[in-house]
C-alpha cells in the first residue's frame, strides 16, 4: 500500500508560512532505519531487546537503564558513550543493544554490534589468502559507525596482536569522537595484577581512553539465564540477594605471571589461534 503522504515518492508536500514545498517523507527515514538496523550485526538472541522490556529490579539496574535511555533519546547530542560492567547475565548486552536499536530506528544513524572475540576472529580470517575480504573491509565500518557496541571486552585471549588491534579501534574512535558502548564482565579496579580486573585484561592505555570516552555503570544483579521459565522480577530479586551473599571476595591470585601466561607466542601478526573458549549467548 503506497504511503498516504508521499505516494511512495519519498517526498511529501508541506506548507511553511504560506510557501508550499516538499520535504523528505518520514516513511523513507523509517525505511532507511530498518535497512541500517538489518545490517547492524545484532544477534538474533538480542533483537527483541528494548529499554522498555529491560527488567530493572534494583537501584543499580534502574540507574544503568536511565543512563542508557538518556543516551538513546539525546543522540547525537551525546558527549560520552557508556561502559556497562557487571557479572554475566545481569543485562549488559540487553541495554547496549536496546540503545543501538533505538538510535538507528529514530535517527537513521549507522550502527554496528560486535562481540569482541568475534570481531577479532573476523579480522584474523582476512589473513587467509582464500578470503576475499580485506582487514580494512572489516575495520572500516567498525571505526566509522556512528554508534558501535563492543560486547564482552576483555574476554578475548590476551596477545600483542589483540592489544594492538583493539587499541587501534578504540583510539581511532576516540580521536574521531564517535560514540561507543562497551560491556565487560571484568571489574574496573586499578590493579594490573588481578586476572579478574579490567586493567589486567586490556592494559593502562586502553583503560585510560575508555574513561575519557565513556561513563561507567556497574550493573549488580542475578544471572537472568538462571531464572525459571515462569519467573519474574520478584524471583530475580531473591536470586540477586542470594548471589550477593554467596559471592567470594575478589582474589588477587595469579598476578603478573597469570597475565604472562595468557599471552600466546607468535600472535603479533594475528595469524595464530586466539584459543578463546566460547560460552552460551544470553542476556549479557
Amino acid at each position: 500500500m503506497p504511503c498516504e503522504f508521499c505516494d511512495d515518492t519519498g517526498w511529501k508536500p508541506v506548507e511553511d508560512n504560506g510557501v508550499r514545498k516538499v520535504v523528505r517523507c518520514d516513511c523513507k527515514r523509517t525505511e532507511a532505519g530498518q535497512m541500517r538496523l538489518a545490517s547492524a550485526n545484532i544477534p538474533k538472541r538480542y533483537q527483541h531487546c528494548t529499554i522498555a522490556n529491560f527488567t530493572a529490579y534494583n537501584e543499580s539496574l534502574k540507574k544503568a537503564a536511565a543512563r542508557a535511555a538518556r543516551i538513546a533519546e539525546e543522540f547525537p547530542a551525546v558527549a560520552k558513550g557508556l561502559f556497562l560492567e557487571g557479572q554475566p547475565g545481569v543485562g549488559k548486552t540487553h541495554l547496549a543493544v536496546a540503545v543501538l536499536k533505538q538510535v538507528i530506528q529514530t535517527s537513521g544513524a549507522r550502527g554496528m554490534f560486535y562481540d569482541t572475540r568475534d570481531l577479532l576472529r573476523v579480522i584474523r580470517s582476512t589473513y587467509d589468502p582464500s578470503t576475499r575480504a580485506t582487514e580494512l573491509d572489516v575495520l572500516r565500518p567498525v571505526m566509522t559507525a556512528d554508534l558501535l557496541v563492543l560486547d564482552d571486552l576483555g574476554a578475548e585471549k590476551t596477545s600483542e596482536w589483540v592489544e594492538e588491534t583493539m587499541n587501534l579501534i578504540v583510539n581511532t574512535r576516540y580521536n574521531q569522537r564517535r560514540l561507543t558502548i562497551f560491556t565487560s564482565n571484568y571489574k574496573d579496579i586499578p590493579d594490573d595484577t588481578d586476572p579478574n580486573a579490567l586493567l589486567f585484561r586490556i592494559g593502562h592505555r586502553m583503560r585510560s581512553r575508555l574513561h575519557e570516552m565513556c561513563d561507567f555503570e556497574v550493573l549488580d544483579g542475578a544471572d537472568y539465564r538462571e531464572l525459571p521459565t515462569n519467573g519474574g522480577p520478584e524471583d530475580l530479586m531473591m536470586m540477586w540477594k542470594m548471589r550477593s551473599k554467596s559471592l567470594p571476595s575478589p582474589g588477587r591470585s595469579g598476578g603478573r605471571q597469570a597475565r604472562a601466561q595468557l599471552r600466546e607466542p607468535g600472535l603479533r601478526d594475528g595469524k595464530a589461534d586466539l584459543k578463546w573458549s566460547g560460552g552460551r549467548a544470553g542476556r549479557g
